[in-house]
């Protein structure tokens, strides 16, 4: 009889556990891996606040499990687990029960009030995609409301906001918030001095994970950004429209329908039920084993938030953070594996944690990092740049290219009001209909050209000696410090400014001018000269070359001394040529042909070079390379029905090889 493995919780941890346990047994048919959750999706919890304060749309923090585990033998199972049953091997949920040889445990925390009176009952949280979507429409409608507030008092209330917690998420949703509120002013015409924002949190620093200095630069820029930071301060009572803080004894009392609770966390439910049956420790964390199993059932493992764990030679538990998820997945996978197969060795877990970042907003950040003997602190730019690329690689693990893609477009690619460590530069602002005359003229220039060439006789007769080697003569006149003659009619033909080569060099030889000539290391020549002299040169006469000794050997040893492979890829060439034009031309597989049309340009500019005249086709090749047929193109029409037939190919949505 196979073996059943049952995940609860598809939070970081648990996600990645039946990915690699999927890996492991994708040959082994009487392995089963059944993985339940509540919801559909996964929820990306470290970006929150981004959707809160209105940075990200907020469809960018899920991840669809259906297409997480696509061409996987993973259960997904939508459902509430009520209770586990530890004798029995049983777990029991709100819709079914699963049977279970080895259970994981990765239900992940909760928010944790402390026993601060109202805390509960009329805090906001910021724990689930629900918290942050919910956050979203009360902060903007506060200022709707605040718009049209007449009574001093009440409008007051309504734009002071509180967030409780300065750890993590209480700083990024502080600076998010602070970011935020300037643009909403500007959008209801409300004065920002009005806007009141409060960071408050008993203890003496702000992120006490990271060095005190970096603490420091973290209150310090909160401050800037106009947040009022209540540090050695405690939340003691929130109302419906109050919070009640204390500090040395004295409590003071304010105004707000805006409390956000960000002070804490404990183990989710389901785990807090569980502690009550194995050994656990504070806020329902499992005590565990090296092997990352319960001290009560070895066929009970923990990973993620969940764990109660401190690594041989450490002092503290390993902290509830996502990168502890990810190495407690991988080493629970890799020792089930073990126990099932009964081959290898169980490791220990001995993880070795890379340090902590932190962003306030979306152009700030700090970072300590590095490996735990050599930690560096990184500026600001170094800090949010690491930040994208660690979020970069875990959605390469989860779900590949099309997070990644989605991911780059929500963070860099449609930001607005500049909420970027890049600012706005990447985000998209030009209509795509703007570009629809460059694509066509670009479309018509590669058809003309390819016409031309089947006139002057391509298809038929070898003319890429003369077409290669009158060009190279050219240059090399010109180098010498000679004249420009008529073997500028051949690099003319291959850039198709035949007009403007003719110009470069008249019947009388005009002398050229060397701009430059750099050799790097012998890997490739970068050559720009005039074929007039300098005084007297217009935008046509300059030409550029790249030498490249591999593409040399290339055309002169496989190409030139044979008439037959010389027509064979003139007859490329042409075709090529031609199809790109008519694809431009009519919007269609835009992304492809523009793409083409690059690669065509790099074989020029590497083969006879290329007069500035034509580089426009290289820059308009690159603009109308994403979704420049989308707008009055075929695109429109063909690529949605393409799209939706290629997620439906079992090994692209396996490979996550599209994107929404």
């Amino acid at each position: 009889m196979g073996k059943k493995i049952v995940i609860v919780g598809a939070g970081y941890s648990g996600i990645l556990t039946a990915k690699k346990l999927a890996k492991k047994f994708k040959r082994n048919s009487d392995v089963s891996i059944t993985i339940i959750d509540k919801n559909p999706f996964h929820t990306m919890l470290t970006e929150l606040h981004e959707v809160a304060a209105n940075r990200v749309d907020e469809e960018s923090i899920k991840i669809s499990l259906k297409k997480v585990f696509a061409g996987r033998r993973v259960n997904v199972k939508l459902d509430t687990v009520t209770s586990i049953d530890f004798e029995k091997r049983l777990v029991k949920g709100a819709a079914e029960s699963y049977a279970y040889d080895y259970l994981v445990l990765s239900a992940g925390s909760k928010p944790t009030f402390f026993g601060t009176p109202g805390a509960e009952e009329f805090s906001f949280k910021l724990w689930s995609y629900d918290d942050a979507v919910q956050l979203k429409n009360h902060i903007h409608d506060m200022f709707r409301k605040a718009a049209v507030e007449t009574n001093p008092e009440e409008r007051k209330k309504l734009l002071t906001f509180y967030i409780v917690g300065a750890g993590f998420t209480g700083a990024e949703m502080a600076g998010e918030l602070a970011e935020y509120a300037p643009i909403l002013c500007e959008h209801f015409e409300i004065p920002r001095r009005e806007v009141t924002i409060c960071n408050v949190d008993f203890l003496s620093r702000t992120i006490p994970n990271l060095p005190e200095k970096l603490s420091e630069k973290v209150e310090k820029r909160m401050k800037k950004m106009g947040i009022r930071v209540m540090l050695n301060t405690s939340v003691v009572k929130i109302g419906k429209d109050f919070a009640e803080t204390k500090r040395n004894d004295v409590v003071t009392r304010e105004g707000t329908y805006t409390v956000i609770w960000a002070a804490g966390i404990e183990s989710a439910d389901i785990t807090a039920e569980a502690a009550k049956t194995l050994q656990s420790g504070g806020r329902g964390r499992i005590a565990l084993d090296p092997y990352l199993r319960s001290l009560d059932h070895e066929d009970v493992y923990v990973v993620g938030d969940n764990m109660l764990y401190t690594p041989a030679g450490e002092e503290k538990p390993v902290p509830q953070v996502v990168e502890n998820c990810e190495h407690s997945a991988a080493a629970a996978a890799h020792n089930i594996a073990c126990a099932i197969t009964g081959k290898g060795r169980m490791e220990s877990y001995k993880p070795s944690f890379h340090g902590f970042m932190v962003c306030i907003g979306g152009r700030y950040g700090v970072a300590r990092v590095g490996f735990p003997n050599l930690m560096v602190n990184l500026p600001s730019w170094l800090a949010m740049f690491s930040k994208h690329l660690i979020n970069i690689i875990y959605f390469l693990q989860v779900l590949g290219w099309n997070k990644v893609f989605s991911y780059m477009k929500h963070e860099f690619f449609t930001i607005r009001n500049r909420r970027s460590f890049v600012g706005g530069h990447f985000s998209n602002r030009t209509p795509s209909f703007l570009l629809v005359p460059l694509r066509v003229w670009l479309g018509a220039v590669w058809l003309f050209e390819g016409v031309m060439k089947i006139v002057e006789g391509w298809m038929t007769s070898p003319k890429l000696t003369g077409f290669f080697g009158g060009a190279q003569a050219w240059y090399d006149t010109i180098i010498n410090s000679g004249s420009a003659n008529a073997a500028v009619d051949a690099v003319s033909s291959a850039t198709g400014a035949g007009e403007a080569a003719a110009q470069a060099g008249d019947a009388a030889a005009q002398v050229g001018t060397v701009i430059f000539n750099f050799d790097f290391l012998g890997l490739f020549q970068a050559i720009f000269v005039s074929g007039q002299a300098l005084a007297h040169s217009t935008l046509p006469d300059f030409a550029f070359k790249l030498n490249i000794p591999l593409m040399n050997w290339f055309t002169k040893t496989l190409i030139l001394p044979y008439d037959g492979v010389q027509v064979g890829m003139q007859i490329f060439i042409v075709i090529a040529e031609i199809l790109i034009g008519l694809a431009l031309i009519g919007g269609l597989f835009t992304f492809p042909a523009a793409g083409f049309s690059l690669i065509l340009q790099f074989m020029f500019v590497t083969t006879t070079g290329l007069y500035l005249g034509t580089f426009w086709m290289i820059f308009a090749g690159i603009a109308v390379l994403v979704g420049g047929g989308s707008t009055f193109g075929l695109d429109y029409y063909v690529m949605p029905a393409l799209k939706k037939g290629w997620r439906k190919i079992p090994a692209v949505k396996k490979s996550y090889l599209y994107h929404d």
